[in-house]
């Protein structure tokens, strides 16, 4: 079974209450089990489907009529903005997972990486501080900045890793197994970011480290999103970021 369908089967029923997708984040509001549960993913566009006259969002003004199921299988939807829409109900839907820590990616990373040599799949706004922290950082990006490398050098670069970091959109645009299969044995793996599905199925997968982020005032995260707000404005109004470990894995508190 897949890794979505891995996450899909294990997830409460509901109702779906709203899909707000902003300029930089999708939000879903899922009612399940007596609460309001929010969840986030990036927004993708996708430039060659308006070119196209294709719909990036092909039942948009519907999507409060979907069930949580159909809702979450857009994660594997062609369209990036459906495919993120999948992600969001699917991080919605998830129960709270056990044992994480009030603990931001950076510091993880930081804390465990100072004799270490780490690829970050992603350039996040913490990498120019990450840089000194750590022994040796390579930043992966499909479109690369400053000192970015290009995703092609993927091959070349991640088996060289002690740490892997992985952002949680490649399991937007579909590259995660891809990445994840290039890591040498005994690495760390992490998978970061708002989007990030925090369950304990995707240990399974390779993945060691969870870092991602719980939504504890929908209402406000959703209004937010729905007027453009950066992530940034919206931890402030109601977002806890939070990291967990599968079991067996110790974390470095220098």
């Amino acid at each position: 079974m897949d890794i979505y369908s891995n996450l899909i089967s294990s997830l409460p029923g509901g109702r779906v209450v709203s899909v707000k997708i902003g300029l930089f984040w999708i939000a879903v509001s899922i009612e399940s089990q007596g609460r309001l549960r929010c969840g986030l993913a990036a927004t993708f566009i996708n430039p060659e489907y308006e070119l196209a006259r294709l719909p990036a969002v092909k039942e948009a003004g519907q999507l409060e009529r979907y069930s949580t199921l159909d809702l979450a299988n857009l994660v594997y939807s062609e369209s990036l903005t459906e495919a993120g829409i999948g992600l969001a109900t699917i991080n919605a839907l998830l129960p709270p997972i056990e044992n994480s820590v009030d603990l931001a990616a950076e510091d993880y990373i930081a804390r465990q990486g100072a004799d270490c040599q780490v690829a970050l799949i992603g350039h996040f706004p913490f990498v120019s501080r990450l840089r000194q922290q750590v022994k040796k950082l390579w930043v992966l990006e499909l479109n690369p900045r400053e000192d970015d490398f290009p995703a092609s050098a993927a091959p070349e670069i991640i088996p060289q890793a002690d740490i892997l970091a992985i952002t949680a959109t490649t399991l937007i645009n579909h590259t995660f197994e891809g990445v994840i299969g290039l890591r040498k044995p005994g690495a760390k793996v992490l998978l970061l970011g708002p989007s990030t599905p925090l369950s304990p199925i995707l240990f399974d997968y390779g993945i060691s480290v969870l870092s991602g982020s719980v939504v504890e005032n929908p209402e406000a995260v959703l209004h937010l999103v729905s007027q453009g707000a950066s992530f940034n404005q919206i931890r402030s109004e109601g977002v806890r970021l939070v990291t967990v470990e599968a079991p067996g894995e110790n974390r470095n508190q220098k």
